[in-house]
């Protein structure tokens, strides 16, 4: 396996449980929030998609996904906010249909896959961001990537199994 089918099965598997989790929900369960300070589903999906979408947009040297979306998605927050820091208040922002959630999502990943399918072994080591100690390497943000995306996946399956019935 090259490192270019790991990483996209590695996003390949992102998008299924992001499927798992949102598709056939109402708004409503979706924005559902199992306690005050909780994340809705709609939420972290969106902000999974942001956090792919800024970063692989920056490592490709290619424009976000995110402002083909913006105007569709209507919430209140700045061109460049990936959810990073919100606060329960600004988390309840995020109210919008499945079908939105899953049409920016897929289309991230098309672009994520598209750029990934074409990274060798040798493009892993390149020096990304020189703003930590050490710099971060592509391999590095792209794993980070990865890693807090199935995270939050992983914790709106979660928020999805605790919908009441």
């Amino acid at each position: 396996m090259t490192s270019a089918e790991l990483l996209t099965d590695a996003f390949g598997r992102i998008k299924e449980v992001v499927h798992g989790a949102v598709e056939g929900l109402t708004e409503d369960q979706l924005t559902h929030r199992p306690g005050p300070e909780a994340n809705s589903i709609a939420w972290l999906v969106w902000h999974l998609t942001r956090i792919q979408d800024d970063h692989v947009a920056d490592v490709a040297g290619t424009e976000e996904t995110w402002p083909a979306w913006a105007d569709r998605f209507g919430l209140p927050f700045g061109p460049h906010d990936t959810g990073y820091g919100h606060d329960a208040a600004t988390v309840g922002k995020v109210r919008v249909p499945a079908n939105l959630l899953l049409g920016y999502h897929d289309a991230t990943h098309a672009r994520t896959v598209e750029y990934v399918s074409g990274v060798t072994d040798d493009d892993l080591g390149r020096i990304v961001d020189e703003r930590w100690d050490p710099p971060v390497t592509l391999g590095v943000r792209l794993l980070s990537v990865v890693s807090d995306d199935l995270q939050h996946a992983g914790q709106a399956a979660f928020v999805r199994g605790l919908l009441p019935r």
